[in-house]
């Protein structure tokens, strides 16, 4: 069978319109996940995450699972702010900080919120050092987290959960590490 000349050009002509159609859709799903997953007060995250060494995408999947970037957030347990920090762990992390002539107070302020929230976090990273008992431990507390790697029906070697028992940090953990992966592939 032949095919005319100009049937030839119209069919590649459709098919590079086809083609420049799917390239934008592709496009446009990118431009549609990164406004669900934005990165949002980079500035701030990015000088923390250097600060106190925390890999920025799971900064990122922390406040975006813990506020959805609204840093006017309080949960029903009173954890204020972007990073949703409780007014306990805060005042414990400002007493902990050692910049001299510097009184940050405004849990809602969107940097020191993000400061303390991620020196927060380097100070569970130092202590437990796998990022899945960091993310634990960010939300059920250290003290809680040190208590299940001491029993051996949690854990078999004292320094990794096998089981986490509260089903709701265990969906925690889950829906942090799937954010951050987002995270990775969209940045």
């Amino acid at each position: 069978m032949v095919i005319s000349l100009q049937r030839a050009k119209k069919a590649v002509a459709w098919l590079l319109v086809i083609g420049i159609l799917m390239g934008c859709a592709y496009a446009g799903i990118g431009v549609l996940k990164k406004s669900i997953y934005p990165r949002t007060y980079s500035d701030f995250v990015e000088k923390y995450c250097v600060l106190y060494d925390v890999d920025p995408n799971l900064a990122y999947a922390v406040i975006h699972t813990e506020s959805g970037f609204n840093s006017k957030a309080v949960s029903h347990m009173g954890a204020c702010g972007l990073m949703q920090l409780m007014p306990e762990t805060f005042s414990w992390l400002r007493s902990k900080d050692k910049e001299s002539g510097k009184l940050y107070s405004d849990i809602f302020d969107p940097e020191t919120n993000i400061r303390y929230g991620l020196y927060f976090l380097s100070i569970i990273q130092q202590r437990f050092g796998s990022e899945r008992l960091v993310i634990a431990a960010y939300h059920a507390g250290m003290g809680r987290v040190s208590s299940w790697l001491n029993d051996a029906a949690l854990s078999n070697d004292g320094v990794s959960l096998h089981t986490i028992p509260y089903a709701d940090t265990d969906n925690y953990v889950k829906k942090v590490e799937r954010t951050k992966r987002i995270y990775e592939s969209l940045y």
